[in-house]
C-alpha cells in the first residue's frame, strides 16, 4: 500500500527547532548562505521548522528535477505568503494561482499574447522610446557619479509600464510610485514574519492607479482605443472576447496581470543589469571584449536596436554569467505539494513549503569549475539555456511554473546592456579600486551597496546621445 510505504519514509533531516518559534530566530537575514552551509551538515535535501510551517530546501540538481519534473504536477502549486496573497488580488493572478483551469488560461494570455514574440515586438516602439530617453538621462550626468541601481529601476519600471498601458509616470509621481513598487517587491514577496499590515495600503494605492488608468483607456471612443497597441488594450479586448468562456479572463485577472509584471518585472531585471555591469568593471578585459563585439555588429556611431540582440553571442554568454551567479530569485518562487511525496528517500509532507536554492546550485563546485569566478566564456558554444531542462542552471525556474517572462526579461536585460555598454565607458569614482559584489538577500537578490559608476560617452557622434 502506497500510503504505508510513505509511512515508513522519515522526514528529511534538519537542524532541531525550537518550539513554536521554530528555526524562524535562527535564520540569518543572509538565507542563501545560511542555507547553502545547511547542506554541509544536513545534504541536498533538509527541513527547517518555519513557525507553524514546515519548510524543505532542496539544493541539488538531482532533487530539484525530482520536484520540477518527475513529480511536477503534485509540486505545480504555489505556497502563497500573507502579503504576496494581499498583493495578488486574492490568488487571481499567475504568480500564486493554484495549478487549474483558472492558472492554465492566464498563462495561455501571458504566454501567448502577451509575453510571446509577436507581441513583444508590436510593443517595441515604447520600449525604444524609454532606452533612448535612458541613454539621454546618463548623457545629461556624464562624469558625474550615478547610481546605476536607481537609473535602471526607473528605466525598467518605465519600459514595463509603457508597454503595459502606453504611457510612463513622470516626474516625482513616477519616482514615488517607483518607491511603492519597490516597497512591495521587498516587502510582498517573502512573508516569514507577517508584515501583512504594511502592504495593504500599498496595495490599495495599486489598485487606485490600475482602476484610475482603465478607466482613463474605457472613456476614449471606439476608434482611438483601437489605435492603441499596448498590453491594457489587448487585455480589455480578451475581457470583453471571454466572457462566456468556461473559465472566463476578468477584470480582476486583467489587475492581478498588471501587478504581476510590474512586480515581478521591474526589480529582478533591473537587479540583474546592475549585477552586469558591476561584473563587467570588475573584470575590464571581459568589458573590452564585450564593447569590441558591440562595436562589430552595431558599428561606433549607430544606435543599437533591438534586432541586434541575436547577433551578441558574448554578450549573450555575459547575460547567462550573470544569471548564474546571482538568479534574480535565489530560491525561485516557493512550491507547494497538494499531496504527499517521496523525494529523493524521505517524506516530504503535503502543504509543505518548498524551497528550490537554485542560487547553490548555480556555485556548486561538483558542477563548475571556480564557481565563483565570473566567467562568461563558461556559456561558450551555446552551452545552457533559459528552458529548465537542465538541472544544473535554471536561473528562471523549470516545469510548468517556469517563469513566463523569459522573452521579455532576455529582451529587456540584453537590450540595456548593450546600450549602456556601446554608449559609454564605465569607471568607478575616483580612488575606487574594487567593487564590493556582496549580495544581499531578500525574495530578490540585489548589491548590498549600490553600484555607482562615473558614465563618460564612447562616441562623437552627439545624435546618439539625443
Amino acid at each position: 500500500d502506497d500510503n504505508e510505504q510513505k509511512g515508513k519514509l522519515p522526514l528529511p533531516p534538519g537542524p532541531r527547532g525550537l518550539p513554536f518559534v521554530g528555526n524562524l530566530l535562527s535564520l540569518n537575514p543572509e538565507l542563501h548562505t545560511y542555507f547553502a552551509n545547511l547542506v554541509q551538515t544536513y545534504g541536498p535535501i533538509y527541513k527547517l521548522q518555519l513557525g507553524g510551517k514546515l519548510g524543505i530546501v532542496v539544493s541539488s540538481p538531482s532533487v530539484a528535477k525530482e520536484i520540477l519534473k518527475d513529480h511536477d504536477i503534485i509540486f505545480a502549486n504555489r505556497d502563497a505568503p500573507i502579503a504576496g496573497k494581499q498583493v495578488a488580488y486574492h490568488d487571481r493572478d499567475i504568480v500564486w494561482n493554484p495549478y487549474g483551469p483558472e492558472w492554465r488560461m492566464l498563462r495561455k494570455i501571458c504566454v501567448r499574447e502577451m509575453l510571446g514574440n509577436a507581441s513583444l515586438d508590436a510593443v517595441y516602439t515604447l520600449r525604444h522610446r524609454e532606452v533612448r530617453r535612458m541613454v539621454r538621462t546618463v548623457y545629461s550626468k556624464r562624469s558625474s557619479p550615478i547610481n546605476i541601481g536607481e537609473e535602471m529601476f526607473l528605466t525598467v519600471m518605465n519600459v514595463i509600464t509603457s508597454m503595459m498601458w502606453g504611457g510612463t509616470i513622470k516626474g516625482d509621481e513616477g519616482t514615488s510610485l517607483g518607491a511603492e513598487f519597490r516597497q512591495v517587491v521587498t516587502l510582498g514577496r517573502f512573508d516569514l514574519q507577517g508584515i501583512q499590515g504594511k502592504t495593504r495600503p500599498l496595495f490599495a494605492r495599486f489598485d487606485q492607479i490600475f482602476e484610475t488608468i482603465i478607466e482613463q483607456r474605457l472613456k476614449m471612443e471606439e476608434g482611438e482605443r483601437r489605435g492603441i497597441k499596448d498590453f491594457l488594450q489587448l487585455m480589455l479586448q480578451l475581457v470583453k472576447d471571454e466572457a462566456d468562456a468556461k473559465t472566463p479572463f476578468t477584470m480582476l485577472h486583467l489587475k492581478a496581470l498588471l501587478m504581476d509584471m510590474v512586480l515581478a518585472g521591474t526589480e529582478t531585471t533591473s537587479n540583474s543589469v546592475e549585477w552586469a555591469i558591476a561584473e563587467l568593471m570588475n573584470k575590464p578585459e571581459t568589458m573590452k571584449i564585450a564593447q569590441a563585439e558591440l562595436e562589430n555588429v552595431v558599428g561606433k556611431d549607430n544606435i543599437v536596436e533591438e534586432s541586434h540582440l541575436p547577433k551578441l553571442a558574448y554578450l549573450q554568454m555575459v547575460m547567462k554569467e550573470v544569471l548564474r551567479l546571482h538568479p534574480a530569485l535565489p530560491l525561485l518562487v516557493p512550491h507547494c505539494p497538494v499531496s504527499s511525496c517521496d523525494i529523493g528517500g524521505y517524506m516530504v509532507p503535503k502543504g509543505s513549503t518548498i524551497f528550490i536554492n537554485v542560487w547553490a546550485i548555480h556555485r556548486d563546485p561538483t558542477i563548475w569549475v571556480n564557481p565563483s569566478e565570473f566567467d562568461p566564456e563558461r556559456f561558450s558554444g551555446g552551452k545552457w539555456d533559459f528552458s529548465g531542462n537542465d538541472f544544473n542552471y535554471f536561473p528562471f525556474g523549470s516545469g510548468r511554473r517556469i517563469c513566463a517572462g523569459i522573452p521579455m526579461a532576455e529582451r529587456i536585460v540584453m537590450y540595456e546592456l548593450a546600450t549602456l555598454l556601446h554608449s559609454f565607458n564605465w569607471k568607478l569614482e575616483d580612488g575606487m579600486k574594487k567593487i564590493d559584489l556582496t549580495e544581499k538577500f531578500g525574495i530578490v537578490l540585489k548589491k548590498a551597496t549600490p553600484l555607482v559608476a562615473v558614465p563618460t560617452p564612447r562616441s562623437s557622434c552627439a545624435a546618439l546621445y539625443a
